[in-house]
């Protein structure tokens, strides 16, 4: 029988962990300290694997089951789910540290050793009042 979020809110916790079962793989994993956890059980290349989807409430049963959907399309294409987030957050990770004030701070830090205080004071200057505003504002138009 499928979940209804009815019974996930009044789902409560007890001794040891319990699922609670929704189809196609979901079920919803009520901690013994009250978390509520979204999970995927799926078999990828002949291995069980499990995908975390999120916690309830901040992902409702509908947004867990199209995530579920998602999922199994990618292991239809013969994608592994779990390797894909894996990715996305790699790939999330390097772009947030792939920005040209990442890269400004870090030579920034660099040229301490090199440079005297008045010159670094001077680049630090023109980074955060010159280059920096001028860049937030050209992509900002773009």
């Amino acid at each position: 029988m499928a979940l209804t979020d009815t019974a996930i809110r009044n789902a409560k916790p007890a001794d040891n962990p319990q699922k609670l079962f929704d189809g196609g793989g979901l079920f919803l994993l009520v901690t013994p300290n009250g978390g509520k956890w979204w999970r995927l059980k799926y078999r990828y290349v002949g291995k069980e694997k499990l995908l975390s989807i999120g916690t309830y409430p901040e992902v409702s049963l509908k947004d867990a089951r199209e995530r579920r959907e998602e999922a199994r399309k990618h292991i239809a294409n013969g994608d592994d789910p779990s390797a894909l987030k894996q990715q996305t957050k790699i790939n999330m990770r390097i772009n947030a540290t792939n920005t040209f004030k990442a890269v400004a701070d870090e030579w920034m830090s660099k040229q301490v050793k090199k440079n005297s205080e008045a010159t670094h004071k001077r680049h630090n200057m023109i980074l955060t009042n010159d280059l920096l505003p001028w860049l937030e504002a050209s992509i900002k138009r773009n």
